[in-house]
């Protein structure tokens, strides 16, 4: 278990706990604040957060703008890659495909999710992780693949 998942795991069940969280990961990351994520779930192969529809976010059309749902798309899979991957290893995003299929007209839920078979690379190797936006309908706006590049920690 990671730093960060084991943070997570502490504070979620404290009244305030995951908006605690959810502040103390954006300032770690501090480009994921542009977004202002609320962290919803963290747990091995699964993260969920939420990306508020609010001015700072928002296009000429009024909708989430396609970056920030990537945005927090990305912040959702690293969340999952927190708590997933072995103390032994790290990990680094190594490429994002999406598809836009729907207007992001609401708050957006996103999702991030792996499999136990996602993560049988061995030493290292790449980690496919499943990534999905969807409106507060359950309508998904975006969805896609994120792929991780996972190997051994150095040896120190």
């Amino acid at each position: 278990m990671t730093d960060t998942h084991a943070l997570y795991r502490r504070l979620a069940s404290r009244p305030l706990g995951r908006e605690a969280f959810s502040v103390l990961f954006a300032l770690k990351a501090p480009y994921f604040r542009t977004v202002r994520p609320r962290v919803r779930e963290v747990r091995p192969h699964h993260a969920e957060l939420v990306v508020a529809k609010r001015w700072g976010v928002q296009n000429h059309l009024g909708t989430v703008h396609a970056i920030a749902v990537c945005n927090g798309l990305e912040a959702a899979m690293g969340l999952l890659a927190e708590a997933t991957t072995p103390a032994t290893h790290r990990w680094i995003p190594r490429g994002m495909e999406v598809r836009y299929l729907a207007r992001s007209t609401t708050d957006l839920l996103c999702v991030a999710e792996t499999s136990a078979a996602d993560w049988e690379v061995g030493a290292s190797g790449d980690v496919p992780v499943r990534v999905r936006a969807l409106r507060t309908d359950g309508t998904v706006v975006v969805e896609g693949v994120i792929t991780i590049y996972v190997s051994e920690r150095p040896s120190r």
